[in-house]
């Protein structure tokens, strides 16, 4: 028996697959995850439910009572607006799948996170991939350029700050692309997990102003709030746009955990002081990967626009054949990056890492990798 024809290709992400078979005693620089402890907050409001009496009921397709109240406060939006989901991705499936099928085309970003491919192909349509600027950046006009060249095009999606790069997005570049996806009728998905996690001020998001139309922000527990484990987030915007995806997400999952969902409700609700204990937590990694980087590597990396990873640009030998070079650097060098090539064909030049890890992992990673990159 052959599977449905849509897992043609489906095969595990090169970002675990790296991960999988690694040799023992590997340091891993490749998986995007926090390594700071879960806030306090989420442990006690944890510890509270379950020393209640009761059942542990489903809970509303729509997410539970607290929690929609808690995020009506942070995103200053209202219920309609508000999609409560499992993880950004399956905010993510639920839009493509409820906006995008067979014929139908979807634009992503070259480089770009290998879910976006994925998740259009899973729904029938075509990925249509855009480039970025030099600098890995949103760039307007090469946006506009791959839509006016893509005629099938039903939805977009924008990432910044970006994984992998780490590059962002300017007020204004965010600006000229909704409103050329505004005048096509496209559906602008603007993917901004990443936004709290940053070092030198909060980069642009697409409804800094207000909600607009056509369009939606994802937003994750995963990242800035240090949950990955709790399957929790969301989005938000136009609530035509969320309308069908709601009810993609019910049919998929029904509603969520409602043991995350208490947890996620407590730290939504304490986003304002566990947002600064994070940023220190990030800082903290950061300075240790950019001294590693520069006594080890003799590579000054450029700050991120937000998140954890840098773009770090592959030794000429690595450039033909991307995935087997960074085989051969974990299974000779013991430490795990993923090939760039992993997230798009202009990503092929590079190795997306990752300093989520502990400030020991980073140094003693990044200090692995010279005799791969620094002696070439």
């Amino acid at each position: 028996m052959k599977p449905a024809a849509r897992m043609e290709g489906l095969g595990l992400s090169l970002i675990r697959a790296m991960n999988e078979g690694a040799p023992a005693g590997c340091v891993s620089l490749g998986l995007g995850e926090p390594s700071w402890d879960l806030p306090p907050e989420a442990r006690a409001a944890l510890a509270a439910w379950a020393r209640g009496d009761g059942p542990c009921s489903y809970g509303p397709n729509a997410g539970i009572p607290e929690l929609r109240a808690a995020l009506r406060t942070h995103l200053g939006a209202s219920d309609p607006e508000i999609l409560v989901s499992a993880g950004s991705q399956g905010a993510l499936f639920s839009l493509v799948h409820a906006w995008a099928g067979p014929g139908d085309q979807v634009l992503l970003p070259d480089p770009g996170f290998l879910a976006y491919p994925t998740l259009s192909r899973l729904a029938g349509a075509d990925p249509v991939p855009y480039p970025l600027a030099p600098d890995f950046s949103l760039d307007p006009g090469l946006f506009k350029s791959a839509l006016d060249a893509a005629p099938r095009v039903r939805l977009a999606i924008v990432n910044h700050p970006a994984n992998p790069t780490g590059a962002g997005a300017s007020r204004a570049a965010l600006d000229e692309v909704w409103a050329s996806c505004r005048t096509r009728g496209v559906v602008l998905v603007s993917d901004e997990v990443y936004r709290e996690l940053h070092l030198s001020g909060r980069p642009a998001g697409l409804f800094d102003e207000a909600v607009r139309p056509d369009a939606v922000v994802l937003g994750s527990l995963s990242k800035a709030f240090g949950a990955p484990g709790l399957r929790v987030g969301w989005a938000f915007g136009d609530p035509g746009i969320l309308a069908p995806a709601r009810l993609v997400h019910n049919a998929m999952v029904s509603c969520l955990s409602r043991p995350a969902q208490i947890a996620a409700a407590a730290l939504v609700e304490a986003s304002a002081s566990i947002f600064p204990r994070v940023r220190a937590q990030l800082a903290e990694r950061w300075d240790a990967f950019r001294a590693a980087a520069r006594e080890h590597l003799g590579w000054d990396p450029p700050e991120p626009s937000g998140g954890f990873y840098s773009w770090l640009p592959l030794p000429a030998e690595g450039r033909s054949d991307p995935r087997a070079f960074c085989l051969r650097v974990r299974d000779q060098g013991r430490v795990i990056v993923v090939p760039g090539s992993a997230f798009g064909s202009r990503g092929a030049a590079h190795a997306r890492v990752s300093w989520a890890g502990s400030p020991e992992d980073i140094r003693e990673g990044v200090r692995r990798l010279s005799g791969f990159w620094r002696e070439r």
